[in-house]
């Protein structure tokens, strides 16, 4: 029988990417000496720090993979930018604190490329993270997720804590927030095909379909966070990402829907709503030197297979 020696907890355990990693380790990729604990809002607020601390008392993780946050697709960002500061800067000030206060030998992070200036050259990579001022939509939540690095190097620091971040691209998969006005773009424009489909309408799509994005499968990123947590020593952050080459225009992605999904209208760009930051091209040249050979899911199977999961739990997924 092995010993358990890892308790790690995973905050934001039920959204998108905590569910990815759950069913991850329940394929096959846990180890016997690992424990996993998942939770979510119900379980604690994270805003609190009293009920982040008695959370940290009542699990003793010895690894935390932090993925709790307010989140929200563009136009919830724009609404709300000083709401988004806040609520994740709370979050993230106690979850860390926690861990440091109990002790807990390693904390992964999950950042995103919104955090990276506005104004840059591309591809943007992980030393560029505080050039200057990200997009003006949600700076709010750029600037809160980019003081997780800071503080990730302040607990190395001054405490010798081995806290450290990712920074994945545009995340899609099953359990994704797929609600039209609050959620990001690909879910958005699932339930959005979803609907035109159902009444036989046209598919609109807001802004021009120009801007690109990097997509990744929730299920890969799990993967990788995997390995994170047990082989990545560095405390600076490392992009997540499929290649720059795997860069595909709002447009592309709306046409891969449509296809995974069967619809035959016609699709309609509402050049009257914001397209957002054109584009953030990252590079994944860090992690492919760490992993050469890792296998990213297509990005038309990862559709299909995301389609397939909504279809399958409208009824839920469409909240």
């Amino acid at each position: 029988m092995t010993e358990v020696t890892k308790r790690i907890l995973v905050t934001g355990g039920t959204g998108l990417v905590g569910r990815a990693i759950e069913k991850v380790v329940a394929d096959g990729e846990g180890r016997p000496d690992e424990e996993w604990i998942f939770v979510s809002s119900r379980d604690a607020d994270l805003t609190s720090s009293s009920e982040t601390k008695a959370l940290f008392e009542r699990h003793k993780p010895t690894h935390v993979i932090h993925l709790a946050a307010m989140v929200g697709g563009l136009f919830k960002n724009i609404r709300s930018n000083l709401d988004f500061w806040r609520t994740n800067i709370h979050i993230n000030d106690n979850v860390l604190h926690s861990a440091h206060e109990s002790g807990v030998q390693k904390v992964v992070s999950c950042l995103s490329t919104c955090i990276f200036p506005d104004k840059t050259t591309y591809p943007i990579d992980e030393t560029m993270i505080h050039n200057g001022p990200p997009h003006s939509s949600n700076f709010g939540y750029s600037y809160a997720k980019r003081m997780i690095d800071v503080q990730n190097r302040g607990y190395s620091e001054q405490h010798g804590r081995r806290f450290t971040a990712v920074i994945p691209t545009n995340v899609f998969g099953p359990h994704d927030n797929f609600n039209i006005e609050d959620g990001h773009v690909l879910p958005g424009l699932i339930h959005k095909v979803y609907l035109a489909k159902q009444s036989g309408s046209a598919l609109t799509v807001w802004g021009t379909g120009k801007p690109r994005r990097q997509f990744i499968y929730s299920l890969d990123l799990a993967r990788l966070f995997l390995w994170v947590l047990r082989e990545y020593d560095e405390v600076e952050p490392i992009i997540l990402s499929v290649g720059e080459e795997d860069e595909v225009s709002i447009r592309e992605a709306a046409e891969a829907i449509a296809e995974a999904m069967e619809f035959r209208g016609e699709l309609v760009f509402d050049t009257t709503k914001s397209d957002g930051q054109f584009k953030k091209t990252a590079s994944n040249a860090k992690l492919r030197r760490y992993l050469p050979e890792f296998q990213f899911t297509p990005f038309r199977k990862a559709v299909k297979e995301t389609c397939t999961w909504f279809n399958a739990n409208y009824a839920n997924a469409r909240k």
